[in-house]
Order: structure tokens, then C-alpha cells, then sequence
């Protein structure tokens, strides 16, 4: 299968990584085409597990991921990762110009796609204010730029493909909220037939999602709407009023 709609499902899946406890334990969810999931807990809870067994970086133990029906495993590598994009909390960037670090890994790119995939991930405006502008060569490890314009760089970078799968692994933690609630919402309005799986420690990033689900343990602990989810008086309940109150702290 060459194209990839984009619908999801785990089916009872357990994954640990050599002589460890199990990371995934027994974990199923779907997510249809076109709707945005987000993935909230504990550090080691296996937020980050879930997306890496899905690009198969990793193989599971036991159980099924699917996508559209088929079993990843029978969907060939490179077919799989053409067309799923994932932006993580730490950025490579190449020494190189910030255009050619946006087209990286795509062979022909219109300079309005560029523009387009800049814009939507909140970053045009900085590279432009850039004297040679998307000319500008970035140091090593991307050093003309800060971690949340590096962020937004590897964001444009996965736009551009136009990907049926979206993975954010807490890619938005160097963005001020402000800055992530536009890219939020251009993703919103821009890639309506395509899925995303965000991951953040931030209630600010996961509460619009068309499902959160609260991961402890390598399981489920509670899945729903933000809405839902609060007037459980859960663990996402608790983890909210903590983020209102550090917030609240470091306004005054």
C-alpha cells in the first residue's frame, strides 16, 4: 500500500526494551483518520514508546499496531516512514541553510510550500527578519537560532511533506504558549484529513484534542475530551490543577 489514510489502532500491545520492565503493557487504543490524539503522564509512562514502536524503531513484544487495517509490520519500511512525520523534543538541525534544513529529506520543493510550511509552524516572520533571510546558514547543530525557532524549523520541516501521520513528541516544550497556540491551530485548520499524535507535558498543548488519553504504567488510566477528563476528578484532573497553580505562582 503506497498511501497511508492515516487511521491507527494498538491492540493489546507490550513492548520493553531488553531485560526491562514492560514499557507498553497490554495497551489498545484507535484513533481515526483526520482526528488529533494527545498523549499526557508521568515521565516513563510511555508517551515516547508509543511512537517509536509505531516508525518501528522498535518491534513489540506482543499484540498489533495497525494502520488503516494492515499490520505494520507488512507495510514496508520506507513506505511507512514516507508517510508518517515525527518532530521531536530534540532538534538536529544540518550546517546548512534553513531552507535546505526545511527540505531536507524531500526531493522538489516550491518555494511557496516553503514559505507555507514556515508559516504554519509559527517561523516565518524570524527567518525572514534573518538578513539573507531562508539563505541564512545555520553553525553546527543549528547555533544561529533559539530552541524554540530550532523547534519550529524541524516543525516546517515535517509540514512540508504533507505527512497522512503527524507525531509531535513534546515538540512545542521551547515554545511560548502563545506561539504553540497559533501552530495548534494552523494544524487544525490546514491538515483537516490528516491524523496527529501530540505528546506534551502541557495541558495547554492536549486540550483540544479530539482524545486525550492519560497513560500510566505503559496502560490506558483514562481516556476522553479535555471537558470529560476534568469532570472525572482523575489523574489528568490532578495534573491539571498542578500546571493552574505553577502557572498561577509564576505570575505573581
Amino acid at each position: 500500500k503506497e498511501n497511508i489514510d492515516g487511521e491507527v489502532e494498538y491492540k493489546n500491545v507490550k513492548f520493553a526494551y531488553k531485560n526491562e520492565d514492560w514499557v507498553l503493557n497490554g495497551l489498545s487504543f484507535k484513533i481515526e483518520k483526520g482526528k488529533n490524539l494527545a498523549l499526557v503522564g508521568r515521565t516513563g509512562a510511555g508517551k515516547t514508546s508509543i511512537v517509536s514502536v509505531l516508525n518501528r524503531f522498535y518491534e513489540i513484544n506482543s499484540g498489533a499496531i495497525t494502520i488503516d487495517g494492515v499490520n505494520v509490520k507488512d507495510i514496508a519500511l520506507a513506505n511507512l516512514r514516507k508517510n508518517i512525520a515525527l518532530v521531536q523534543q530534540e532538534v538536529f538541525l544540518f550546517s546548512d541553510s534553513i531552507q535546505n534544513n526545511i527540505t531536507f529529506g524531500k526531493d522538489q520543493c516550491e518555494t511557496a510550500d516553503i514559505h507555507q510550511a514556515a508559516q504554519m509552524a509559527g517561523v516565518y516572520d524570524s527567518i525572514i527578519a534573518f538578513p539573507n533571510g531562508f539563505e541564512t546558514l545555520l553553525g553546527e547543530r543549528g547555533i544561529t537560532l533559539s530552541g524554540g525557532q530550532k523547534q519550529r524549523v524541524s516543525i516546517a520541516r515535517a509540514l512540508i511533506k504533507k505527512p497522512s501521520l503527524l507525531l509531535f513528541d513534546d515538540a512545542l516544550s521551547a515554545v511560548d504558549t502563545q506561539t504553540e497556540e497559533g501552530i495548534l491551530s494552523n494544524l487544525a485548520n490546514t491538515r483537516k484529513d490528516a491524523t496527529n499524535i501530540l505528546i506534551s507535558h502541557r495541558i495547554s498543548t492536549l486540550k483540544n484534542a479530539d482524545m486525550i488519553l492519560y497513560l500510566a504504567n505503559g496502560k490506558v488510566a483514562e481516556m476522553g475530551s479535555h471537558e470529560a477528563l476534568l469532570a472525572n476528578k482523575g489523574p489528568y484532573y490532578e495534573l491539571y490543577q498542578m500546571q493552574l497553580l505553577a502557572d498561577a505562582q509564576k505570575q505573581e
